[in-house]
């Protein structure tokens, strides 16, 4: 593994955390959620430290999961390669047995864009990756849009009638934009809070294959920054971001 690229790298590290987080699954149950969720989440974070502290010792990594004096380290700003991780995304539908909509994040920022990232949907068996981004699927009929399972935006809903779109809810925003980028939806729009973990790794896959991702008004998603807060995302198929762009500034006036 050492002589992968970045690419490369991304996409095992993904992958390797994704099934530790099956065999716990495995191997704890469902029975006590709270406990799962939270080896989930150390268990995986763990993983990937030690494995980006090995391989890549000279860069910066901005995980959910470290603590807040690791997250706001100014040292991070100043780095030209920042490893921006979420090791479980999607911690609730991890804990509910038959759930599959959940992911683990890897994505490399450089000098102010993200060059490297991957994505692994253990329960879904299959990992997406920069290295092979996947072929976007043809849009076909009435176009559907990736929704929270727990807190779909008001305006979306609205969107949608506007539009004639179909929700469909997802869990993980990983799980969301992968379906994006499969067919499933059309497209993902959130604007409920989000922070840069949540969207880095998707998103560098996302662009790599050529779909579109911008903040809901349209400006760039811009990451490694002092606050990683990144409060709203609009990922979609090329031709329907135009539609979606529009009507989202429709409902805003």
């Amino acid at each position: 593994m050492a002589m992968r690229d970045d690419h490369g790298l991304a996409g095992e590290l993904a992958s390797e955390a994704g099934e530790l987080l099956l065999r716990l699954r495995a191997e704890r149950g469902f029975a006590d959620p709270k406990a799962l969720k939270d080896a989930g989440d150390r268990g995986a974070h763990d993983h990937l430290m030690e494995a980006l502290r090995r391989l890549r010792p000279g860069d910066a990594v901005l995980s959910e999961e470290a603590t807040r004096e690791e997250r706001l380290d100014p040292r991070r700003l100043s780095a030209e390669r920042v490893w921006i991780v979420d090791p479980l995304d999607g911690t609730r539908e991890f804990a509910e047995e038959g759930r599959s909509d959940w992911a683990v994040h890897v994505a490399l920022w450089e000098r102010g864009a993200l060059t490297a990232g991957a994505v692994a949907l253990p329960a879904q068996g299959r990992t997406l990756t920069t290295a092979e981004p996947p072929t976007l699927p043809d849009r076909r009929g009435r176009f559907r849009i990736a929704v929270s399972r727990t807190r779909p935006p008001e305006f979306v809903e609205k969107l949608a009638h506007e539009l004639g779109a179909e929700l469909v809810p997802i869990g993980s925003a990983g799980a969301k934009i992968a379906a994006v980028l499969t067919g499933e939806v059309e497209a993902y729009v959130h604007a409920g809070g989000q922070y840069e973990w949540d969207s880095a790794a998707p998103v560098a896959v996302a662009l790599a294959a050529g779909a579109h991702a911008s903040r809901i008004d349209g400006s760039p998603l811009v990451y490694n920054q002092a606050d990683p807060s990144l409060p709203d995302i609009l990922v979609s198929l090329p031709d329907v971001a135009p539609t979606l762009l529009a009507g989202i500034r429709d409902l805003h006036r």
